[in-house]
């Protein structure tokens, strides 16, 4: 093949360098959308040098890559029909099969569907079995021909945002030509792959972290987000009224469980947070386990970081929290509530014992220098708190009793209080990661306007959406779509 390069000059205009690049004979899909490219380049080019008017380069960008699409989907083409090794018979996990017919397969690529011819097989002595293809098998095809980039990234962009959202930013960046519904399907696919493998794939993800520069402390943290469910309610009674839908549900928010496990330095601050989710009907300890084997496997790779515990004052939390952190296992094990839940009680029973807002900011001020500097602080607060004897005579107010509620709150939770102690040992005080990964792993998704989910559909965006967060999404899809590729042996017939 010639690809013609005009040069600019006198010397261009008589006779035009050459470049000769030579294709082999396996790979005839490549010529054509080659030649195109260039045709079309050489055009563009010739009409660009004609004068300095404005140019629409974003019109030529597109066009471009459109082109270039086609070479790569014309190179898929090449790479899959060497991947569909000609056989009789042949060998998959020690079982044989054997060829029963041959037909056009489509497989879905970044650039859209490549069809070609390929075999069929079905294990030998199964009638009416269900039959396979050698690309599906070699690569680990999800579906009906999904290629394990295209799958990955479909996922992707779903556990970032809804199916529309994904369509939208596919179609701008020219790639994945796909429909909605395709957008929708496909990431549940890989959703539930990771589910079925997920334990495995994270025991080894841990095993292979590498803990950051400058790390002193690991914290663990557990907190709660409401998510809207899809319940199917009752009919109610009677014949239904005139295009009444088939199917009665209702939006119910219920709670979904976050965790997190969080490396810090010395000045307490977050280097790495692995951040993980769990959907209302399942069970929390689920989640508890997969964070102490986190802890556990970043200690056996450094053996002194002290580990804190940290949450608001609701007591399921600390239940599963201390039960699943026990000191005979981990040692000792720092337990703290999160400073700024402190902070928000003390400030809702200043304003109610504050005059103005003056006397109300510097006594939040106060207390909060107090807690940071003093390991009595919350002994201190709850006998000023007390000497108000207020929390008696306290007006109810919209159902809520401030004063009360800190009182009660500081004793409570008192042994949990000792910030200054952390301070100074360079331990985090706050739960500012899992309260973070309550808002964006989802707050920012799973609570769209509209929206309402399924158990088993929004635990395959959460997790997914937890693996691109936890900065895992590229050793997890790796290490998951390699469960799928198999090796196939040709065998004698």
């Amino acid at each position: 093949m010639r690809i013609q390069d005009p040069r600019r000059g006198e010397a261009a205009a008589s006779a035009a360098a050459a470049i000769v690049v030579q294709i082999p004979a396996h790979l005839k899909h490549l010529v054509a959308p080659i030649q195109k490219l260039v045709a079309t380049l050489d055009e563009r080019t010739k009409q660009l040098r004609r004068d300095g008017s404005s140019v629409d380069y974003a019109a030529i960008e597109r066009q471009l890559a459109e082109q270039a699409a086609a070479i790569e989907s014309a190179a898929n083409l090449c790479a899959l029909e060497a991947v569909a090794v000609p056989a009789e018979r042949i060998e998959v996990r020690g079982d044989l099969y054997t060829r029963v017919g041959a037909g056009l397969g489509t497989y879905r690529t970044m650039t859209g569907p490549v069809g070609l011819h390929r075999d069929i097989f079905r294990r030998v002595g199964e009638r009416n079995g269900k039959t396979v293809d050698i690309i599906s098998l070699r690569t680990g095809a999800l579906g009906d021909g999904w290629l394990p980039h295209t799958a990955q990234t479909m996922a992707h962009y779903l556990q970032l945002g809804t199916s529309r959202e994904a369509v939208q930013a596919a179609r701008q960046v020219g790639r994945l030509p796909y429909s909605r519904a395709s957008f929708e399907r496909v990431p549940h696919l890989v959703g539930a792959l990771w589910l079925e493998h997920h334990a495995d794939i994270e025991d080894e993800l841990i095993r292979d972290f590498v803990i950051p520069e400058g790390a002193t402390s690991i914290s663990v943290s557990l907190d709660r987000a409401s998510v809207p469910m899809e319940e199917v309610v009752q009919r109610p009674r009677g014949r239904p009224r005139k295009k009444a839908p088939k199917r009665h549900v209702a939006c119910v928010f219920h709670m979904a469980y976050c965790g997190t496990v969080t490396i810090h330095d010395k000045k307490g601050r977050a280097l790495h947070t692995l951040r993980r989710g769990q959907m209302p009907y399942c069970d929390p300890q689920d989640l508890c386990d997969m964070l102490a084997n986190d802890v556990l496997r970043l200690r056996e790779k450094k053996a002194n970081l002290p580990i804190t515990l940290l949450a608001d004052g609701a007591p399921e939390m600390w239940n599963l929290l201390e039960a699943n952190f026990p000191e005979c296992v981990f040692g000792r094990v720092h337990r703290r509530i999160d400073f700024w839940h402190v902070i928000e009680k003390l400030a809702a029973a200043a304003k109610a014992i504050g005059k103005d807002d003056a006397s109300r900011r510097a006594m939040v001020w106060q207390w909060r220098r107090l807690l940071r500097r003093r390991t009595d602080a919350a002994a201190t607060i709850l006998t000023e708190l007390l000497a108000c004897r207020r929390e008696q005579e306290e007006p109810n107010v919209a159902g809520s009793r401030p004063i009360h509620e800190a009182i009660t709150y500081l004793q409570n939770n008192a042994e949990r209080m000792c910030y200054a102690g952390a301070i100074r040992k360079g331990l985090p005080i706050g739960s500012g990661n899992v309260e973070a990964t309550c808002k964006t792993l989802v707050g920012l998704r799973m609570k769209r306007c509209g929206s309402r989910w399924h158990n088993d559909t929004g635990n395959h965006v959460i997790h997914l959406r937890a693996l691109a967060l936890s900065d895992r999404w590229d050793d997890a899809m790796a290490r998951l779509f390699a469960t799928q590729r198999t090796s196939v042996r040709r065998r004698a017939a």
